[in-house]
């Protein structure tokens, strides 16, 4: 039976006008893939404090999703990392996860690093002035987009940390000329179903300058490349005090918006939980993207969403239950706007008007709403009471011991 809760926010949203079923309905289908590194512990320069019981194997990482969507019901797929995540049973891993009801979303590159590569990307990958080492990137992705093939995967996210940390080091122009060149032979290979996620990022590992330093550049070489490659929006991937729903609105009106890596953060790409910081700037991306799916800018269907966070204090498990809650929070919040109203008011030139409704929409209590959604898809009331109840950590920690570790990291 639902709770008093709930039934006394339905009948205040009734009377509003608003379709609680709809909502349920839209909360309940929205899901969120997590990425396979994020159920690890994770690290800083400074230092890793390992978790204990995480998973040891792409087998264990398909469990603990499969724990997450039983428990929250809003995620249904995972995001690999390679070389981190290459299976060694191709099969194997696909019924695995068929068991789970998991499917595998975006695949990711990964020329941060250069494990098992003859050449180094200390001084650059896609954009390093040496050719040779140009193409050992780019043949690496392509392996990640033939692993992606092989497992269901339909999309391929590229970031790169390629840049320089003094002026002088590198030419600022022949990186962006090779960055696109390299992309270009990488578009070439991509199956005509996928679509090339670009993310941005404006500075770390370099300081000085980054090769894809903000949306405008992603844009300028997806454009370059072709209908098939978008820009990817990583919440914590800008300056501080960046209007990140002012960038979503603005790819929408292009249909240039890739999806969403999902976090938050005080002063740049902290990885802390999604909505732990700026739970109202979340709010207000999303009213951007219903906004511009429900005006025909783009389609809700092609844009994908992700969790990208590091858990250095956390356990990574309850963190991504809690960055879950908080997207589906937020999202329904979103769902609450009386767009019709808002319109007129924008139009009229009321100010007021429209920040009351907004504010109006954003202080409403909607975990009723999120927690029906998740019973009625089969989910339990409270996910982290349960994960502690049943002291699921302890119970990892048994079986895969205190010194595991899940990432590259």
């Amino acid at each position: 039976m639902p709770s008093s809760e709930f039934q006394l926010l339905s009948s205040i949203l009734e009377n509003k006008g608003k379709s609680v079923s709809d909502i349920l309905s839209k909360i309940s289908a929205f899901q969120i893939a997590v990425p396979s590194w994020a159920l690890g512990a994770g690290g800083t320069r400074f230092g890793r404090f390992s978790i204990g019981g995480e998973p040891r194997n792409l087998e264990e990482k398909l469990e603990d999703i499969g724990l997450l969507a039983k428990l929250t019901k809003k995620t249904d797929a995972v995001s690999l990392h390679i070389p981190w995540d290459i299976p060694e049973d191709v099969e194997a891993i696909k019924q695995k996860a068929q068991s789970l009801e998991i499917s595998f979303d975006a695949m990711n590159s990964n020329t941060f690093q250069d494990y098992g590569q003859d050449l180094t990307y200390k001084m650059g990958s896609l954009s390093n002035s040496d050719s040779t080492i140009r193409q050992q990137a780019v043949d690496h992705n392509k392996q990640v987009i033939e692993i992606g093939k092989s497992l269901g995967s339909k999309g391929l996210t590229v970031w790169l940390a390629d840049g320089s940390n003094f002026p002088g080091q590198a030419s600022i122009r022949k990186a962006l000329q090779w960055t696109y060149e390299s992309l270009q032979a990488i578009y070439k290979d991509l199956p005509s179903d996928w679509k090339l996620l670009l993310e941005y990022k404006p500075y770390e590992p370099n300081f000085y300058h980054t090769v894809i330093p903000d949306w405008g550049t992603s844009s300028f070489l997806c454009k370059q490349l072709g209908d098939q490659a978008k820009v990817l929006v990583d919440l914590g991937h800008h300056l501080p005090n960046t209007n990140i729903e002012q960038i979503v609105a603005t790819l929408m009106h292009q249909d240039m918006l890739a999806g969403f890596h999902f976090n938050d953060s005080k002063y740049g790409d902290d990885d802390l939980s999604t909505g732990s910081i700026k739970p109202y700037q979340l709010f207000l991306i999303f009213c951007e993207l219903i906004g511009g799916a429900e005006d025909g800018a783009q389609a809700w269907e092609s844009i994908s969403w992700m969790i990208d966070a590091s858990h250095n204090t956390k356990d990574p498990l309850e963190d991504l239950i809690q960055a879950l809650e908080a997207i589906a929070i937020a999202y329904a919040k979103a769902l609450l706007v009386d767009r019709e109203k808002l319109t007129q008011c924008q139009m009229s030139g009321d100010t007021v008007g429209a920040q009351e409704i907004l504010q109006d929409a954003f202080l409403t209590d909607v975990r009723p709403l999120v927690k029906e959604a998740r019973l009625q898809s089969g989910g339990v009331e409270s996910p982290l009471d349960y994960y502690r109840t049943e002291k699921i950590r302890e119970k990892l920690i048994s079986q895969r011991g205190k010194n595991s570790q899940a990432t590259g990291l």
